[in-house]
């Protein structure tokens, strides 16, 4: 069973002062406008930058506070689908169809790793809870684990159950268990030591978009190609609740936010729903003029950002 953190709510502003979030900033000119798309987001937490992949194959990160870029970093022969901020501040990993997993140097600006780990596009990155390892999963249906400081793979797993690829995957905070989605509608939890699945969550139709675990360990959020968002009691292993979303409502990105009261979704729009018995919705922003692919909390819930095909990279606050 997982073991599981207690967060602190203190800071966390509540539904009411969340539902009057409005857009604070918005930044087009971080990456390409030849090859517009920003398709992924990660947030160094402490010195209140963002990283970003495109689809015009590089990783920006960008300074919050002072809103200019910090550097941007080049080597991916194809759009950049997945980027990971460690919390060391200096490292970024990223994932991309061109097969590549990469580590990158932001302080010297530089690629220190290229793994060529996976035989097929790389859908998913997490990193470990110990900031040491690095979970990778693929369209060839094959899981990694990787050790950062080295750029080695310490091995690589076949989902034999299906024959399908894997779309994304993620590490329970405990890091003990992993989840992974297939493009078969298939969320399996895998036992990390024994490299052997340890659940199934089933339910979905189409491909999974996007998984996320609650920090508090106590949740998994999923979703697919069928709009709705499930939610997952991993205490009990069943799911407490489906949220139903709008027709056509494709969801790109979900997470948590640090203490587990909030979930943020991006697709069509960027809602935030708070999780309870009701899963209710606080607040929705639909200022890009694009599907936002992806969404991440700040610190405390003090500012939600988001990213968008149309080429903005926005933040949310109380102003």
């Amino acid at each position: 069973k997982a073991v599981v953190s207690t967060q602190s709510t203190g800071g966390l502003p509540k539904a009411a002062q969340l539902k009057h979030y409005t857009q604070s900033s918005s930044h087009p000119g971080l990456h390409s406008a030849s090859l517009p798309g920003i398709l992924c987001l990660d947030l160094l937490p402490s010195s209140k930058r963002t990283v970003t992949g495109g689809a015009d194959r590089n990783i920006v990160v960008f300074d919050k506070e002072a809103e200019k870029i910090i550097c941007t970093l080049k080597g991916h022969t194809k759009k950049v689908t997945n980027v990971v901020a460690h919390p060391n501040e200096k490292t970024v990993i990223s994932g991309s169809p061109d097969t590549h997993v990469r580590i990158w140097d932001v302080e010297e600006e530089n690629c220190k790793h290229t793994l060529r780990i996976h035989d097929g596009p790389v859908t998913g990155l997490s990193l470990h809870p110990t900031g040491d390892y690095m979970l990778s999963c693929s369209a060839d249906q094959h899981w990694g684990f990787s050790d950062i400081s080295t750029g080695k793979l310490l091995c690589k797993v076949a989902d034999q159950s299906v024959s399908h690829g894997l779309t994304c995957c993620q590490f329970h905070p405990d890091g003990l268990i992993f989840g992974t989605g297939t493009s078969d509608s298939l969320v399996k939890i895998w036992d990390f030591k024994e490299q052997k699945s340890a659940a199934n969550f089933p339910g979905h139709s189409g491909p999974i978009s996007a998984i996320a675990f609650s920090e508090n360990g106590y949740y998994l959020a999923t979703s697919a190609d069928d709009e709705v968002v499930k939610l997952w009691d991993l205490r009990k292993l069943r799911n407490f609740k489906t949220i139903s979303l709008d027709d056509k409502y494709t969801v790109r990105g979900l997470t948590f936010d640090n203490s587990g009261h909030y979930l943020a979704v991006s697709g069509p729009d960027v809602r935030v729903y708070q999780i309870s018995k009701q899963c209710d919705l606080v607040v929705t922003w639909d200022s890009h003029t694009q599907d936002s692919t992806d969404v991440r909390f700040g610190p405390d819930v003090s500012y939600v950002a988001s990213v968008s095909n149309d080429r903005t990279l926005k933040f949310y606050s109380a102003n």
